[in-house]
């Protein structure tokens, strides 16, 4: 399986990575505990943007699960770590979903490896969200031209949310996201808003949505009232050219359903490639974002002083600080394993 490509572990970095014992593994006892205890009595849960991160190994991971002729085998951790992953967190997003349908057998091996209480995310595929597709190899023949499916209900309800059917119990929220907008994708932005609102009106009632926006000038009243008006929640975000997490939260109307999520991704001003760049592998926290951790902190202080009725999501991704368990650690007051001094 390929999550977000620039990240899978190869044959030629595994067999050089941290083979510390068990014993050394500095992060998941108490941390399991507490994200637990969160999911477990306030219907608040906290993971991470994917899960396949060989900088991980000696901190969340143990290398010797993965071990094969005394070097670790590059196809058992990637097929294999979810389930690890899971004695840690009891959510994560899963971001591939974003890059094609979700087949039977892809879902069927993520939900075989974690337990009934785990909850998976996930990304909806880009054929919904996507207006006009970018001129990028992957889209072939149909880079550059209009997305014949943007926003086709039909063909999410069938492509998307048939296969995951049999897997509802472990499904957490879909994510809706949608790059920034130009005005050769929608001349006035009321028009997406518009065609948002048809969308969602078409969409089962019994599953948790969320609409993650890259224009800031989409947080308005308009959106916030569409979205309330289906019970889909704004999905909070942290991103390049988006209002910090603390803006959006503090908005009139923003929390829009009977839940809340939030994706904590990049510092806002940072390009994705930039904290590629700056904190791969991920290893450690290289720089720390107190905005973002006072934010998520205030996120969990709402969850836990009034629990939704469904369940609540904070996803954290390694490129926000460098290393996301730890940011997610310190955002609980837990010791974190090789933080940095504010910047």
């Amino acid at each position: 399986m390929r999550v977000e490509g620039k990240e899978e572990p190869s044959s030629s970095n595994l067999s050089t990575l941290n083979l510390q014992p068990p014993a050394s593994l500095a992060l998941p006892a108490p941390l399991a505990q507490e994200t637990s205890r969160l999911a477990r009595e306030n219907n608040l849960y906290l993971g991470t943007s994917s899960w396949k991160y060989e900088g991980w190994l000696g901190q969340i991971y143990d290398a010797q699960r993965y071990l094969t002729r005394g070097k670790i085998s590059t196809r058992r951790f990637e097929t294999e770590c979810l389930e690890e992953y899971a004695d840690t967190f009891p959510t994560v997003c899963v971001d591939a979903g974003y890059y094609r349908f979700p087949s039977d057998k892809f879902l069927a091996g993520l939900c075989t490896q974690v337990p009934d209480h785990f909850r998976l995310s996930y990304k909806v595929t880009d054929e919904i969200t996507v207006k006009k597709f970018p001129q990028l190899d992957r889209f072939g023949h149909r880079a550059g031209s209009e997305n014949e499916n943007f926003l086709k209900a039909k063909l999410f309800i069938d492509a998307f949310l048939g296969p995951l059917s049999p897997h509802r119990e472990k499904t957490g929220v879909l994510i809706f996201e949608f790059s920034v907008f130009y005005p050769t994708h929608f001349e006035r932005l009321r028009d997406f808003i518009a065609a948002l609102d048809a969308f969602l009106g078409q969409l089962p009632t019994n599953w948790q949505y969320g609409v993650e926006v890259r224009n800031a000038k989409l947080l308005r009243p308009e959106y916030f009232d569409v979205l309330h008006a289906h019970n889909v929640a704004h999905v909070f975000n942290s991103w390049t050219k988006m209002p910090p997490v603390e803006e959006q939260i503090a908005m009139p109307g923003a929390f829009t359903a009977d839940f809340f999520a939030a994706r904590f991704l990049l510092r806002p001003g940072r390009a994705y490639q930039q904290a590629v760049d700056r904190f791969q592998p991920y290893s450690e926290t290289k720089e720390k974002n107190p905005e973002a951790r006072a934010a998520i902190k205030a996120l969990i202080k709402r969850g836990t002083a009034a629990p939704t009725p469904r369940p609540s999501y904070v996803f954290v991704n390694n490129r926000l600080e460098g290393n996301s368990p730890n940011t997610i650690a310190a955002a609980l007051d837990l010791p974190v394993d090789r933080d940095v001094p504010s910047r």
